[in-house]
């Protein structure tokens, strides 16, 4: 069966994740991370993509980001990509495919589960090991005790202010707080909160699976704003039948 185009809706956020292939590093020193952010900044500029939240790890990315137009995402990781391959290839003498498959991306109910999505974890930092995340990946992954111990991800800026200009903060991020400092403290807290495991379950599987992390109902807004189906069949079941065809 043909898979779906992917669901974007311009001004929806998208949760983003893209890995190495057969899971091998993407990243082998810090020259590579710049690069990286360096195109990235680049191809979100150029394609209308406004980012709001990101982490690179040794072999994968998640990356948290507003789309203005349905085909800015697309051309935004192609562009970023390419540049990425081509640089990695070069300077390391290799060749072939670095990316395991298409990127996977869930669009986000902003108003449920957008600051779900920036924290996706559900404990305290130092009980995070089990746990996947966006920002705090690094801690779950062992490699620090607390996400501003790595410099490659946007917690430094979202909590504690530092400047970096990939980043454009999302509204419900700046509803936080209308003063600065005290935003990033209540972003900071809301990164120590416990997250529902439901919630974890719904972020990660809709993402791997590119669908939609939000309830039926805004399921259903989607499905008429983009006016075709944007959950996948189950399979088996009676491919003649009025639902199937319904369905398709």
């Amino acid at each position: 069966m043909a898979r779906l185009p992917r669901i974007v809706v311009p001004g929806q956020a998208l949760h983003i994740i893209q890995r190495g292939n057969n899971r091998q590093p993407i990243f082998f020193c810090d020259k590579d991370y710049h690069l990286y952010l360096g195109y990235l900044s680049d191809a979100a500029r150029q394609y209308d993509c406004q980012i709001h939240a990101y982490v690179l790890m040794t072999n994968h990315v998640h990356l948290l980001l507003t789309p203005l137009h349905d085909m800015s995402p697309s051309r935004c990781m192609q562009s970023l990509g390419r540049k990425y391959v081509r640089y990695i290839n070069s300077h390391y003498q290799r060749s072939g495919t670095l990316w395991e498959g298409r990127y996977k991306s869930a669009l986000i109910d902003s108003e449920r589960y957008l600051l779900c999505c920036y924290r996706y974890t559900p404990g305290h930092f130092l009980l995070l090991r089990n746990s996947p995340c966006i920002e705090l990946n690094p801690v779950r992954a062992g490699m620090v005790n607390h996400p501003a111990e790595y410099p490659w991800s946007s917690y430094r800026c979202n909590a504690l202010g530092q400047e970096d200009e990939l980043i454009h903060p999302h509204d419900l991020y700046t509803q936080l707080s209308a003063e600065a400092v005290q935003r990033q403290t209540v972003y900071a807290e809301l990164l120590s909160e416990s997250l529902p495991a439901e919630s974890i379950k719904m972020i990660r599987d809709n993402t791997n699976a590119d669908t939609i992390v939000g309830n039926d109902k805004f399921k259903d807004e989607m499905a008429r704003v983009l006016d075709r189906r944007v959950e996948k069949l189950s399979h088996g079941g009676d491919r003649k039948s009025v639902e199937f065809r319904r369905g398709q």
